[in-house]
């Protein structure tokens, strides 16, 4: 009997706690929307994120991925950090139209989860250079580092190896509906509520260590980047960064062209770095970076040479095949080239008007220092026998008069200086030769 009551405790005593259990409230889920191309700034971002929500004690963070791709190398720092989580990571394509490609492949491949939404895109990861084209040789070695380093993520959770490595070799890609039925994702959802009912009860392994994913009722707190990451994540966009490097050309161009402002080559220095932080992370042709150099030298060369329209034109033929050539053709960027025709128009007015205007400049007729005294006329203001002073210019000088004496009020004539001394004559005296 007492054995009776004693498993009867035993069972009471278990009840009790999968009640409390089940009605203790789940932890935070955190989303995080990745956006954009994968660059540092990127990787800062998901491992702040990913820091964050174990110190707090999440129960999930979920990646809301839509990207074109971007840097290997801040691929892999971003999937070391997902290994290194103990908050399990899923991974959604997501919203409807986004897109999954190249690096963000990877990525969405090393997460416990994958899901997508509906109308979204995953694969198409071969390597390509930021820079040039890699020779047969080198190309060979990057897809099949890459290949087996996609295979190994895919395998990592019992997903399509082959396929994966389908997608680097062979440039695959698959919309929601072949994904899940080449055993690529593991579910699909229609948002993120769905998503998250979707998965509650989940078991994933994390460091030997089985994790359950609970999501019902659980809270939902969606990151934002700070303003840091924002810039950063900003002028990885092509773009921006064709703007900002024709902004920059023009603030050089224009510090150069007029020396002492300071603003404009203050502020294209910044442009340019800027820039060659966009370029770093994306495949720049370099071909296509020599030509709007090139087509900007024509431009000066123009408005300093009577080539009667000759190297005008020839500047904006470089222009436009520069901008063309710029960003690689088939690579993981969106290019809006409605933008770079309206930018490089733009700058070819301004760079034109810049050089213009400081050709005339160059030209002008000095009319300061020792040469903008010459010629001028002045009023003896004492006796000039022959020295004496005078107001010329809107200064007094001392001045020594060679066309006799003068008196006081007549009007003379500089026509040249001898250190500190004007020389001058009347002013109805021809100047005589400067000295």
């Amino acid at each position: 009997m007492r054995r009776l009551v004693n498993f009867r405790g035993i069972l009471l005593f278990a009840f009790l706690l999968l009640v409390s259990a089940r009605s203790a409230p789940a932890a935070e889920v955190v989303v995080l929307p990745l956006k954009g191309a994968v660059n540092p700034a990127m990787v800062e971002l998901v491992q702040d994120v990913l820091a964050a929500a174990e110190r707090d004690q999440a129960g999930l963070v979920l990646l809301e991925i839509d990207t074109p791709g971007g840097l290997l190398s801040s691929t892999r720092d971003i999937v070391e950090a997902i290994f290194q989580s103990r908050v399990p990571v899923a991974a959604y394509v997501a919203p409807s139209g986004a897109q999954c490609a190249s690096a963000g492949t990877f990525i969405a491949l090393a997460c416990p989860v994958l899901a997508m939404a509906p109308g979204t895109n995953l694969g198409a990861a071969h390597p390509v250079m930021p820079f040039g084209k890699m020779d047969e040789t080198m190309e060979k070695k990057a897809v099949n580092d890459a290949a087996a380093w996609i295979g190994s993520l895919a395998g990592r959770w019992g997903r399509n190896r082959i396929w994966a490595e389908s997608a680097v070799r062979e440039s695959a890609a698959l919309d929601e509906n072949g994904a899940l039925s080449e055993g690529v994702i593991d579910l699909v959802a229609a948002d993120r509520n769905d998503l998250l009912v979707k998965i509650d009860g989940r078991r994933v392994t994390l460091e030997d260590k089985a994790v359950v994913i609970r999501t019902t009722g659980a809270p939902v707190r969606e990151i934002k980047p700070n303003l840091r990451q924002r810039v950063l994540q900003s002028v990885s966009d092509p773009t921006v960064v064709y703007i900002l490097l024709l902004l920059g050309i023009l603030g050089l161009l224009a510090e150069f062209s007029t020396p002492g402002i300071g603003f404009p080559g203050i502020v294209g220095s910044i442009c340019l770095f800027l820039a060659f932080y966009g370029i770093s992370v994306l495949p720049i042709n370099i071909a296509g970076l020599a030509l709007i150099f090139v087509a900007a030298g024509f431009f000066i060369l123009e408005a300093y040479t009577p080539s009667f329209g000759v190297l005008g034109i020839g500047g904006i033929v470089a222009l436009i095949f520069g901008s063309l050539l710029l960003v690689k053709p088939f690579s993981y960027v969106r290019i809006y080239y409605p933008a770079y025709l309206a930018a490089g128009l733009v700058f070819t007015g301004l760079v034109l008007l810049i050089a213009t205007f400081a050709f005339r400049v160059y030209r002008k007729q000095v009319t300061t220092g020792k040469e903008g005294l010459v010629d001028e006329i002045g009023e003896a203001r004492t006796d000039l026998d022959p020295k004496g002073t005078i107001y010329v210019h809107g200064e007094y000088w001392t001045a020594r008069s060679e066309s006799g004496p003068v008196r006081k009020g007549e009007a003379v004539r500089v026509v040249g200086m001898e250190g500190h001394i004007l020389r001058v004559v009347k002013r109805e005296e021809p100047p005589s030769d400067p000295a």
